[in-house]
């Protein structure tokens, strides 16, 4: 890699109407409207956008064509990944516009600028928390094989499991034994960062050598500073990553916001809806 690759991040969309849905708290279609303005400003013009999950509010594929639509107007390749907001089927007819296989996990790779971007399906249908199917696992062990001379980058709705024991509140990740076979399944395999979303705020973590960056996103801002419940304020942000020879760089973009509180859930009702956990032979 001889140049300096620019990209954007977004996530946690939630497309909807906010008018109509009691669970949508900010009107999140013209929120996009804004960064996409936003973004066809930028220089140097980036490369690729990843949109990195909970595309849809209610996973409608109305929502997902009117998603394509706004996307069409930047005329970049964008790289799409599913949450727990997202249904396969209503992606499959409104995006891709595919009517068969419609409860299969949407992982695929590409090549741009030559960064080979590898791109998980976290959701686990009918609950909040993350997880890996067993032929996600299958599927990205031969895909990680593909392009060996390229810089990687992960995509995965839900981040992974951080610590060295299961969290008690893994609906927020990747339920934690299938973080751990993905931690030795990315070692060593020049991964430059792993691009998330889910928990509505900005952060980065060091994974065992890896950046994992997660982003607010485009919905609403979980506050950090009230740890005993989820308190939701209003906020957005998204992410301007610059790739080096040197490594990755994520900038974070805030839009101008009054946190004002949206909404509160107690934690409890967040943990009953929690992934199953599964072992990754399961």
């Amino acid at each position: 890699m001889s140049r300096e690759i620019t990209f954007v991040h977004l996530t946690d969309l939630h497309i909807g109407d906010h008018e109509t849905d009691d669970h949508l708290f900010s009107d999140t279609r013209e929120t996009l409207d804004s960064i996409l303005r936003l973004l066809a400003g930028i220089e140097p013009r980036p490369r690729f956008l990843v949109a990195s999950g909970d595309l849809s509010n209610r996973g409608d594929a109305a929502s997902y064509i009117h998603l394509k639509k706004a996307m069409a107007a930047l005329d970049l390749p964008v790289v799409y990944a599913l949450g727990n907001h997202d249904t396969r089927e209503g992606f499959y007819r409104g995006m891709v516009g595919r009517d068969y296989d419609l409860d299969a996990p949407f992982c695929h790779d590409l090549v741009v600028d030559g960064i080979h971007i590898i791109t998980l399906d976290s959701s686990t249908p009918g609950y909040i928390g993350g997880s890996i199917e067993p032929e996600q696992f299958v599927w990205l062990a031969e895909t990680l094989d593909r392009h060996l001379d390229l810089p990687k980058l992960i995509v995965s709705h839900h981040p992974p499991s951080l610590g060295e024991d299961p969290d008690p509140a893994h609906w927020r990740t990747i339920v934690h034994e299938h973080s751990r076979r993905l931690a030795d399944m990315l070692k060593e395999r020049n991964v430059l960062g792993i691009l998330s979303g889910h928990i509505h705020h900005d952060r980065v973590s060091n994974w065992h050598g890896i950046p994992v960056v997660v982003g607010t996103g485009q919905h609403a801002a979980s506050d950090i500073l009230k740890p005993n419940v989820l308190r939701m304020v209003r906020g957005s942000s998204f992410g301007l990553g610059t790739i080096r020879k040197s490594g990755l760089t994520m900038a974070f973009v805030p839009l101008p916001s009054d946190r004002a509180e949206l909404n509160v859930y107690p934690l409890e009702l967040m943990r009953q809806r929690a992934a199953p956990v599964k072992t990754a032979a399961e």
